[in-house]
C-alpha cells in the first residue's frame, strides 16, 4: 500500500470510529417547566391529564423528557421568583395553568416558547395578537369562561323557575374577571334579573361576600373562575349550603368538595392537548406561526347530597342533562 493510501484509510477509520463514538452518546433529552400557582392535590387530575397526552405521543416523563415542576400553593406573590427560576434552567418550553402564571412566565422571557394550558381571554390579557396568529412567543388553549357564564345563569334559573337575584362571586385581581363579569351581566339583563356583584380578593374576604349575599337577598350564587376560589372551594362549597344558595361553579373540582352544580369546559381534555403543542415545539415549531386552541369538551356536573341539604329539587330536564351525577 503506498504512502498516500495509507494516509487515507487511516482517515476514514478515525472519521468512521468518531462518528461511532458519537452516535454512542445519550442524546440529552428536553426540559420542559411547568408552572402553576396552584397546590399539587389540587391540580393533580389537570397534571395527570397533560403527562398522559405526552405519553401519547411517545414522551416519557424521566426518560426521554424531564418535567420541572414549580407550584406556588396559593402565593401568587411567589410566581415571579418561580418563574425566573424556571427560565434560569433553560427549559425549552414553559407550561403555564392561568393568566397569572403565563404573565410572570412572559415577564421572565421572550424567548422560551409558553404553552398556555388554560387563559380565558388570551388576546384581553395581552398575551396572543390574536388567536389565529399569536405572533410572540406564547399560545396554547383558551377555556371560553367569560362566555359561558350565561349558560350557567340559564341552568340556574332552570333549577330556581322564581328566581330574580343573582350574587355573582368574584375576583378583580383575577384577570380576565372584568369580561366575565360583562358577560353575566349581559346574561342577567336577557333573563331579567339582578346581579349583586361581590369581590373577594382573598380569603378573608369570603365570609364577608356570604353574609352580604345573604343581606342582599340572593336567590342563587354564580362563582366566577378564580385560583383564590379553588384553593378555598370547601370552604365556599360548605358556606353555599350552609347559606341554602342553590350555586354553579366553573369546574368540577367544586362539586366533587360538595358543591351542588358546575358546568364548564373540560379542563383535563385542555391539559391533555397542552402535550400537543410542547412536542410541535420541541420538533421546531414557533409559538407564533400556532394558533390558539377552543375548548371542544365541556362537562356538566350535579351534586345531589348537595342539592338534598339545601332542600332543593333539580328538575329532571336538568339532570337528564348532566355528564355526571355524584349522589
Amino acid at each position: 500500500m503506498s504512502k498516500r493510501n495509507l494516509v487515507f484509510a487511516l482517515g476514514a477509520t478515525f472519521l468512521t470510529l468518531s462518528f461511532a463514538v458519537e452516535a454512542q452518546q445519550p442524546t440529552k433529552p428536553p426540559r420542559t417547566g411547568f408552572l402553576t400557582a396552584a397546590s399539587p392535590s389540587s391540580i393533580a387530575a389537570r397534571v395527570a391529564a397533560f403527562r398522559q397526552g405526552l405519553r401519547e405521543l411517545g414522551y416519557l416523563e424521566g426518560k426521554n423528557i424531564v418535567i420541572e415542576y414549580r407550584y406556588a400553593e396559593g402565593k401568587r406573590d411567589r410566581l415571579n421568583e418561580l418563574a425566573a427560576e424556571v427560565v434560569r434552567l433553560k427549559v425549552d418550553v414553559i407550561v403555564t395553568t392561568g393568566p397569572t402564571t403565563t404573565r410572570s412566565s412572559k415577564e421572565a422571557t421572550n424567548t422560551i416558547p409558553i404553552v398556555m394550558a388554560q387563559d380565558s381571554d388570551p388576546v384581553g390579557n395581552g398575551f396572543v395578537a390574536s388567536l389565529a396568529r399569536p405572533g410572540g412567543n406564547i399560545t396554547g388553549l383558551s377555556t371560553q369562561n367569560p362566555e359561558i357564564n350565561g349558560k350557567r345563569l340559564e341552568l340556574l334559573k332552570e333549577i330556581v323557575p322564581r328566581l330574580s337575584r343573582v350574587a355573582v362571586l368574584g375576583s378583580s385581581t383575577t384577570p380576565g374577571n372584568p369580561r366575565a363579569l360583562r358577560e353575566t351581566e349581559l346574561a342577567a339583563g336577557a333573563f331579567g334579573v339582578q346581579i349583586q356583584y361581590l369581590d373577594v380578593r382573598g380569603p378573608k374576604d369570603i365570609e364577608t361576600a356570604f353574609k352580604a349575599a345573604s343581606k342582599g337577598r340572593a336567590d342563587v350564587l354564580l362563582v366566577l373562575a378564580s385560583p383564590v376560589f379553588v384553593l378555598q372551594r370547601t370552604q365556599i362549597a360548605a358556606l353555599a349550603v350552609k347559606s341554602r344558595l342553590p350555586a354553579i361553579y366553573d369546574r368540577r373540582e367544586f362539586v366533587d368538595d360538595d358543591g351542588l352544580m358546575s358546568y364548564g369546559t373540560n379542563f383535563p381534555d385542555l391539559y391533555r392537548r397542552a402535550a400537543t403543542y410542547v412536542d410541535k415545539i420541541l420538533k421546531g415549531a414557533k409559538p407564533a406561526d400556532l394558533p390558539v386552541e377552543q375548548p371542544t369538551k365541556f362537562e356538566f356536573v350535579i351534586n345531589l347530597k348537595a342539592a338534598k341539604q339545601i332542600g332543593l329539587t333539580i328538575p329532571p330536564n336538568v339532570m337528564a342533562r348532566a355528564d355526571r351525577v355524584i349522589k
